[in-house]
């Protein structure tokens, strides 16, 4: 949101700022491109001072991942209402489940994987990787334990490798060699045939 000059934005609480800065960031994104995507720009867009945004991130390697959390965060609180919307059956949850981690996954143009680009290089990348597929990790253990005789450590070890299973048929939709429905189709397959 673009503040007129001379004009003060209202006091937020430090949780709603922080949304509000993360909101204008992704907007930067969309509109200017993440090289765009520092500080002070982010200052200037969202009508605060720099030290504000600084206090919130410290440095644009901050930003980028808590934007990337915030996405990751996002799509995943979508998923679960999608999933929460109306009793599903356990062929339709697979189905579900299968179709929106690969389409996810497999995004290269979405905001996610623009940020997750735009912080290629930065120490902080790869454990911050690990913790959203630690998320994914959960997501599946909740979505898929009402179908599954499985509990506890030995529900979270199939989950491990269903969300490894996913990234991979993932990964070789980016590099050509499955059709995206190919790889939704077996990762369904590969879900419902693990579930004891």
């Amino acid at each position: 949101m673009d503040v007129a000059p001379g004009k003060k934005s209202r006091r937020l609480s430090k949780a709603d700022r922080r949304g509000q800065l993360l909101a204008t960031a992704l907007e930067v994104i969309r509109a200017e491109g993440a090289d765009r995507l520092t500080l002070g720009h982010l200052a200037t867009r969202a009508g605060v001072s720099k030290p504000v945004v600084y206090d919130h991130f410290g440095t644009r390697s901050g930003l980028l991942i808590d934007l990337y959390r915030w996405i990751d965060s996002e799509r995943i609180e979508t998923f679960r209402q999608a999933m929460a919307a109306g009793r599903k059956g356990r062929d339709e949850t697979i189905a579900c489940l299968a179709d929106a981690y690969i389409r996810c996954a497999a995004d290269l143009t979405g905001e996610f994987h623009i940020v997750g680009a735009a912080l290629a290089g930065s120490p902080d990348k790869a454990k911050v990787y690990d913790e959203l597929l630690d998320q994914c990790v959960v997501m599946f253990v909740s979505v898929l334990s009402p179908f599954s005789a499985l509990s506890g450590a030995a529900a979270t070890r199939l989950c491990v490798g269903l969300v490894g299973a996913g990234e991979a048929l993932s990964a070789a939709i980016v590099r050509g060699q499955f059709t995206e429905a190919d790889a939704i189709g077996t990762f369904a397959e590969i879900i419902g045939r693990s579930l004891p």
